[in-house]
């Protein structure tokens, strides 16, 4: 690392923390020829993943769009800030943790659902009609039945 004062290349750290809850570390360091301090953070570098929407167009991952999608079907509903984060996340490290370089909304969608259904029905059922596009009152009836099925099949 080459300090930003003085351009030397040389270096100590002087102390290592985490943070940003563990996903990162934040080294001070000190130059060895100016003796001034200063901070990096060290990261882990994630896959670049590329998603194929419906058209057959691709674009990067974005976490922040499953965060939109999922505060959507949640408003007014009683699932926590924290709920729909982790969902988010969890969707994140199920596409990373496959392995593969693109990933479609088809799969995306079938995770965040997944994972809906088990916080919240009413999120849930709101999502799938948005992600599934239904197009009349049938649809989501059929969707709600299911619902209702999968339930007793529980008990």
């Amino acid at each position: 690392m080459r300090c930003p004062f003085c351009a030397f290349l040389e270096d100590r750290v002087v102390d290592s923390r985490l943070c940003q809850d563990g996903k990162a570390i934040r080294r001070r360091r000190e130059c060895l020829n100016c003796q001034n301090r200063f901070t990096t953070y060290e990261t882990l570098e994630r896959p670049n993943i590329r998603v194929i929407k419906k058209d057959g167009s691709r674009e990067p991952f974005d976490k922040q769009k499953i965060l939109n999608g999922l505060m959507k079907a949640c408003e007014k509903r009683p699932v926590s800030l924290e709920k729909i984060e982790f969902i988010a996340s969890e969707v994140e490290r199920y596409i990373e943790n496959q392995n593969i370089r693109e990933v479609s909304t088809r799969k995306i969608g079938e995770q965040i659902m997944e994972q809906l259904q088990r916080i919240d029905e009413v999120a849930f059922v709101r999502f799938a009609s948005v992600y599934r596009q239904f197009k009349d009152v049938t649809q989501f009836m059929n969707e709600i039945m299911s619902l209702i099925s999968d339930k007793r099949r529980e008990d």
